[in-house]
């Protein structure tokens, strides 16, 4: 029995097996070994130069001949141990880690580990120095140049495996067989997602295109359509990247605004205004059951499948169809007539995560959306009264799509008013919500983009068709949908961002009438116009060293505020969020001459600081976070003023962070309840 980089097995060996360590390892290792990718892995760490990193990832995945080795390759170093499709984890934490690491070494963990990491400041890092320098690890150890499936086989031994004990024997077997550089990257691929190297997906994927000979665009297209790496690696290599096709329950990377200013739009005739809410960004899919759609443990909420038949001949748009069966009794379980297939409803995070179960209120009032057979109602103006906010309640047609795929918000509605975020956060991360918390801040969804519908991509086609197609779309199911403004100057512009903020919204979000949905792009095509919900002077806690163009330079920072004078602590600052924006090259460079003079202790890249450098931060808002001390932390914080000027005894406390937090939470806009700015037609159904 040989293993894939041809060495020999003896028989009942595996990656795992501790007691039979290789005794016929060659000294060097494999091209298509593990230990190979790790080292190319170890070189494009210490690179700084971007296009130099895609090169030699680039180079490294062109010399591989097996298909399954190219898949593996580019999965481990952008996804981790799994696939992120895959919805696997080898389920192993930090400490099962730390704790047979320590053992495999023979040290304390409380004596000789705990310090050796706090000072390298990675647990991966102390691990890989400790089983280099110490003897009792070093004779444990017989590199048996390990091939890409034998490491992915014992991840699924991991992913396998119940309890530490038997995870901690599996991880011992492994690094019996790996050398300190290999035992490095696999933990670290345990973690899932960034490797932390400086080489994220952005830069993996055209080193993809670059060893396949194809178009960047067209892999980073694919990439985002399948969610998968590896098949993506795989279309590139055998040139069929134009056969990807979006998939039903499979989230895309969504679209991404650019900041904007008011007054510096550019051609403000180019785009169309909707009001920025306050919510929560949600991809949402609705359709029909297969045999390939989601498990029934997966949170989905299921109904009644509707018979549905075109209705083109009536002179309705050809994607509309009739629905035919009863509307099912509103219920958050799989409900499913004897001999029907149940439609499916799935809501997705921005980090694609799956939230049906957190949002089950939401997956019934889309369900339902898709089987009403009629609203009854008045039309809806053009123009909403004077003080209403910017959601729209469609008329009502006789007819449901079967498949469609929305991006939109989540937001707490209540009588059709928008509540303020920190009431949407309440609900954020409750797996499984119960009834008084559902009651308390009922949350619904609101569209205002579409990327697909029965059976046809959308996402090429100009904004101003996709938005025709979404009103369609919303008209036949009564799901709101938010109100567009042309825009004329950038009068227009100021008049509805005041008007946005009079709302209780963020601000205007603007979209050129022509873009496509630019799916996990940043640029130009959408706009966001926004103002800081406050700002604060706070100190520098700690200073974190970057990667990429500023590898080498402390430009992350940890903010902290006073607490000096707060009898609930003894320290005289505590975190309350970390900035990694909003300077320039000189004031970069300026900080960190002063960080070097503050530095008190190293923790690897991080470097702790005595109170001496004031920031003023502006934020997008103050959130509830009870794993922290301060109990608070600041929504996307950046710098807005480096002040020199002031002393760490100017800055502010945690009693104004508080304060903030309370006026923001008792906020949420003007708007008079009895002027609903959602006007529900039949308020039973969503």
């Amino acid at each position: 029995m040989t293993d894939k980089t041809g060495n020999r097995k003896s028989e009942g060996q595996t990656a795992t097996s501790a007691n039979t360590p290789s005794t016929s390892s060659p000294s060097i290792p494999p091209a298509s070994g593990f230990a190979r990718l790790c080292g190319v892995l170890a070189e494009i760490m210490q690179t700084r130069s971007s296009n130099r990193k895609i090169s030699l990832f680039a180079e490294y995945l062109k010399a591989l001949e097996d298909d399954r080795d190219l898949s593996l390759a580019v999965q481990f170093t952008a996804e981790g141990a799994f696939s992120t499709l895959s919805g696997k984890r080898a389920s192993v934490g930090h400490r099962t880690v730390a704790l047979t690491a320590a053992e495999f070494c023979g040290v304390d963990y409380d004596v000789v580990f705990r310090p050796c990491r706090t000072a390298t400041g990675s647990a991966s890092e102390a691990i890989e120095k400790l089983m280099r320098n110490l003897p009792e690890a070093a004779a444990r150890r017989n590199p048996a140049w390990l091939g890409l499936d034998d490491v992915a086989n014992g991840f699924e031994q991991l992913a396998a495996a119940t309890g530490r004990e038997q995870k901690q024997q599996i991880l011992a077997g492994i690094w019996e067989q790996m050398t300190p550089r290999e035992i490095r990257f696999m933990i670290r691929m345990l973690g899932q997602g960034s490797l932390r190297i400086g080489f994220e997906v952005r830069s993996i994927l055209p080193a993809i295109a670059r060893a396949c000979g194809a178009d960047p665009e067209q892999v980073r297209r694919v990439h985002m359509l399948t969610g998968e790496i590896g098949k993506t690696a795989l279309l590139a290599r055998s040139g069929k990247l134009k056969s990807a096709r979006f998939r039903m329950f499979q989230p895309v990377a969504f679209m991404l605004a650019s900041p904007a200013e008011a007054g510096n739009v550019g051609d403000p005739q180019a785009y169309v205004a909707e009001e920025k809410f306050d919510g929560m960004r949600a991809q949402v899919h609705v359709g029909l059951a297969s045999g390939d759609g989601p498990g029934p443990d997966s949170g989905q909420v299921a109904g009644r499948r509707p018979h549905l038949q075109s209705d083109t001949a009536s002179g309705s748009h050809p994607h509309t169809a009739t629905v035919s069966s009863p509307r099912p009794h509103p219920h958050c379980g799989q409900i499913s007539d004897q001999g029907s297939a149940p439609i499916l409803v799935r809501l997705y995070s921005r980090d694609l995560n799956d939230v049906t179960g957190t949002f089950p209120d939401v997956a019934v009032q889309l369900r339902d959306a898709i089987n009403n057979a009629a609203f009854t109602g008045d039309h809806v103006p053009d123009r909403l009264p004077s003080g209403q906010s910017e959601i729209r309640e469609p008329d009502a047609l006789q007819s449901s799509p079967g498949e469609v795929v929305l991006d939109g918000e989540l937001c707490v509605l209540e009588d059709g008013h928008i509540q303020p975020f920190q009431r949407l956060q309440k609900r954020m991360g409750v797996k499984k919500p119960g009834k008084k918390l559902l009651a308390e801040h009922p949350v619904r969804f609101i569209a205002y983009d579409m990327l697909f519908l029965n059976g046809e991509e959308v996402i090429d086609l100009p904004l101003h068709l996709r938005r025709k197609r979404l009103e369609e779309f919303c008209k036949q199911t009564g799901l709101p949908f938010s109100r567009q403004h042309a825009i004329a100057s950038e009068s227009d512009i100021d008049r509805l961002f005041a008007q946005a903020l009079k709302h209780g919204n963020e601000g205007l979000m603007l979209k050129r009438r022509d873009s496509i949905y630019e799916f996990g792009q940043r640029n130009k095509s959408w706009l966001k116009v926004k103002q800081p919900a406050g700002s604060l002077d706070t100190v520098i806690m700690y200073a974190h060293a970057g990667s990429g163009r500023r590898g080498g330079t402390y430009s992350d920072f940890t903010l902290g505020i006073r607490v000096d004078e707060d009898d609930r602590y003894e320290e005289q600052f505590i975190p309350i969020g970390k900035a990694y924006g909003g300077y320039t090259d000189e004031e970069l460079k300026k900080l960190n001459r002063r960080i070097k003079e503050l530095a008190v202790e190293r923790f690897g890249p991080t470097l702790s600081l005595r109170p001496g450098i004031v920031v003023e931060v502006e934020f997008d808002d103050i959130q509830v976070n009870r794993r922290t001390k301060a109990g608070y932390t600041l929504r996307l914080p950046r710098f807005r003023a480096i002040r020199w000027d002031l002393s760490p005894s100017d800055t502010d406390t945690l009693a104004d962070v508080e304060q903030m937090y309370r006026l923001r939470a008792e906020g949420g806009g003007t708007v008079d309840p009895s002027r609903s700015p959602v006007l529900y037609q039949n308020p039973g159904t969503l």
